[in-house]
């Protein structure tokens, strides 16, 4: 099995069985609703309250995994991000501490089960994955970003909600870059 699938149905198993609400995002997702490419990781948001980052760690023992309980209670204290590894994989999984935002809200609720291997598992629904990718072109314009959302226009155009990313491009200050997608790929 893809090591990078492995890694990301383990994480998904265990914020199951913690009853944390999470998505897979980034990369990964992207490929989901798009086309494949290479990725050495996968990153998943998770609800994670600093109440249950002490059990979250639990989950995420030696010797099979490695995580920094430290950087574990820190990124749920300040919505950050921390990692875990999964030696036996050769992966990591970016942990991003959910961050109470109305956009991110919004995320949560249009996060979508796609199943792998008999396992459903949360994603980033593909709106939000284009939103996320519009704002990483505008911070390090870099066009994997732009492939990524031309990707997923393409492969999954008839299901994704142009108006949802329309109000939040406008509402996240990523318009120029959504106008941008728009007319690489002849939709305006």
């Amino acid at each position: 099995m893809n090591p990078v699938r492995t890694t990301m149905l383990a994480v998904a198993t265990r914020c199951d069985e913690l009853k944390l609400p999470y998505f897979v995002t980034g990369s990964v997702a992207a490929m989901a609703w798009g086309e494949p490419r290479h990725t050495l990781d996968v990153d998943i948001v998770v609800e994670l309250p600093s109440s249950k980052v002490n059990e979250f760690c639990q989950a995420f023992a030696p010797p099979g995994w490695y995580l920094s309980e430290d950087a574990a209670h820190e990124a749920a204290q300040r919505s950050g991000q921390f990692n875990t590894i999964f030696p036996e994989a050769g992966v990591k999984a970016d942990i991003i501490a959910f961050r109470d935002t109305p956009l991110n809200n919004s995320r949560l609720f249009r996060a979508r089960e796609v199943e792998f291997d008999e396992r459903r598992v949360m994603f980033a629904s593909p709106e939000d994955v284009i939103l996320k990718r519009l704002r990483y072109f505008r911070e390090g314009e870099s066009d994997k970003h732009l492939r990524d959302c031309a990707s997923i226009l393409k492969v999954s155009g008839a299901a994704v909600d142009l108006e949802y990313i329309e109000e939040w491009a406008l509402r996240t200050s990523v318009a120029s870059e959504w106008l941008a997608i728009k007319q690489r790929l002849g939709m305006v």
